[in-house]
């Protein structure tokens, strides 16, 4: 099953976000190149991703002795979301957690808010049940509060932690509130690229930092759509062949042999310490 490239904006994202928050934040573009082309991302491709990074309020030009970008402030606590997304949600949710519930009406006037609206809340891993109406587990309430007052959305809002009392099957339903193949679609995909990768550090032997480098930035690029497009609905409503059952895996073996050997590789690379 084929896979759309990752951007260059994505794979920076990713180096932010898993090694140079924990290093200062910061990183020349000059070692950033670097460490770009051993994914096979060209300088100028590398530059123009940062131009529109900047652009949209995530780096912040800094020097410090060289050029280079620091995380903007204003992004800290996005990142800090999507590593509860990612590393901390890799289990179903419980049923008896209930449901995070958002109900919101906006002015026809300001339909650009209710545009980011949908879009948040659906990139959130929230479902839509009827207009203006969206569900969630649980366990994403806090970050859909933080997420609206951040955004300065929360005024249009209601927001509701919820049960479901009746009336018809909920399994049922929630296979329409959600898109499925989609979700199932993006799983094979991560289990086709990876599951062999997964296997062949299965066998004993040292890993090279630079080599697991080139395999966990794309790998983690990659994963990190998912836990947004699937919320970590509770087993009992999912399909009986529901194939995150076999990604998951895939991912926490590749995270836990991968991730400290390509910390070592940047901080070879970068000079930078924590």
């Amino acid at each position: 099953m084929s896979e759309s490239p990752l951007r260059p904006s994505s794979l920076i994202n990713t180096i932010y976000g898993a090694f140079l928050r924990g290093l200062g934040g910061w990183v020349s573009i000059a070692d950033l190149i670097t460490l770009m082309s051993e994914l096979d991302v060209e300088g100028p491709a590398v530059r123009s991703a940062m131009s529109r990074l900047k652009k949209r309020g995530v780096l912040e030009p800094e020097r410090r002795g060289a050029t280079g970008y620091v995380l903007s402030p204003a992004v800290h606590a996005v990142f800090d979301e999507g590593d509860r997304r990612i590393f901390n949600s890799l289990e179903p949710a419980a049923l008896s957690d209930g449901w995070a519930m958002a109900v919101f009406s906006v002015p026809e006037s300001e339909r650009s808010s209710r545009y980011q609206l949908r879009t948040r809340l659906s990139w959130l891993g929230f479902g839509n049940i009827a207009p203006g109406v969206w569900l969630a587990p649980g366990r994403l309430l806090d970050d859909a509060r933080a997420m609206l007052v951040r955004l300065e959305l929360s005024d249009y809002v209601h927001l509701f932690a919820a049960e479901y009392a009746a009336f018809s099957d909920l399994r049922t339903n929630v296979s329409t509130w959600w898109d499925f193949p989609a979700i199932q679609t993006q799983y094979a995909a991560f289990a086709d690229t990876y599951g062999p990768v997964a296997e062949r550090l299965a066998r004993p032997g040292d890993i090279d930092p630079a080599d697991a480098f080139r395999s966990y930035v794309p790998m983690l690029t990659q994963w990190r759509r998912l836990p947004y497009l699937d919320p970590g609905l509770p087993t009992e409503l999912l399909p009986p062949d529901w194939n995150a059952v076999t990604a998951r895996p895939i991912f926490q073996r590749l995270h836990d042999v991968l991730a400290e050997p390509s910390r070592r590789h940047v901080q070879q690379i970068t000079g930078l310490q924590a």
